[in-house]
């Protein structure tokens, strides 16, 4: 009950993401197993140590759990006892004293310029309207940096075609404003006057199923997956979440300030938006090496 109560809190008081609230009920409802399971009775969050909760993590460790999904678990209950004690529930938090190492920092992957160019320049057939949906949703996730979640939530009376713009709701139900070009422009009128003809322009959502039913992440992530040709596109990863990563490169590449950059990603932090300066520099390097004549040059 006291979980319930937590998880109620997170999403209608701190306007916590489905997302975000339904990682939280798997790790500490996987704690409270841990815990019924040791001990032979039911859980009692109030009774858990911090012995406990060290013991549980060693556990999931030894399962081959990585340190990026250790820390979030500690967090979640290190969240969840600070809820307790705002409660008046307990006057402890077994779980604030926890530390896991830091995951190795990795580079976001991204689509190189010539390359997802190449792509969106390439013909493709513009009476079908699936076809149309599918490059339409490549063009959204490149040119405004949006998220999967954003982009499948993306109403349709949200999108000013006129005025170049379009409001989507992020993280926590903050709302940003992006603007866009005249090329994502064309495609949506046009995309929307097939949808019309196909009489599916009842749907709230701009992007949807041929039945006029939303789409869900799976799809999306098979859409992009299948456009992204490994033959023509060389990156590691052929994600939704690439193309958010090679729109915030590009722009910064080609001087946009980086404040910008984190409004348009809807970065709640600049240091976020930070690590794409290192994906610029890691390309200017490249160039460099490329280039200049004595870059290759052993020394003496």
């Amino acid at each position: 009950m006291m979980v319930e109560r937590y998880l109620t809190y997170l999403r209608c008081e701190l306007n916590y993401s489905v997302h975000t609230v339904s990682s939280y009920s798997r790790d500490i409802r996987q704690f409270a197993d841990y815990c019924s399971n040791t001990a032979g009775t039911d859980f009692n969050p109030v009774n858990a140590t911090n012995s406990d909760i060290r013991a549980w993590i060693a556990t999931l460790s030894r399962r081959g759990d990585n340190r990026r999904t250790l820390r979030r678990k500690v967090q979640s209950l290190r969240s969840f006892y600070k809820y307790l004690m705002l409660m008046g529930v307990t006057d402890r938090n077994p779980a604030v004293d926890i530390a896991i190492a830091r995951p190795t920092a990795t580079l976001p992957a991204f689509i190189r310029s010539e390359e997802i160019n190449s792509l969106l320049d390439s013909e493709y057939d513009t009476t079908d309207l699936i076809e149309c949906r599918n490059r339409l949703i490549i063009t959204l996730l490149y040119t405004t940096g949006m998220r999967r979640a954003e982009l499948i939530g993306l109403l349709d009376r949200n999108i000013d075609t006129s005025r170049g713009e379009l409001k989507v709701l992020g993280k926590r139900n903050k709302e940003r404003v992006i603007p866009f070009g005249n090329e994502l422009k064309s495609m949506i009128d046009h995309y929307r006057a097939l949808r019309r003809e196909k009489g599916i322009d009842h749907a709230p959502q701009l992007l949807t199923r041929p039945d006029g039913q939303p789409l869900y992440a799976r799809i999306v992530n098979s859409i992009v997956g299948k456009i992204l040709d490994p033959d023509a596109i060389h990156a590691p990863r052929r994600s939704p979440h690439v193309l958010r990563h090679t729109f915030a490169s590009d722009m910064l590449n080609n001087g946009a300030d980086l404040n910008a950059v984190q409004q348009l990603l809807g970065h709640s932090s600049l240091s976020t938006t930070q690590i794409y300066t290192h994906i610029s520099y890691r390309e200017l390097k490249q160039n460099y090496q490329l280039a200049h004549p004595r870059a290759q040059k052993k020394g003496g």
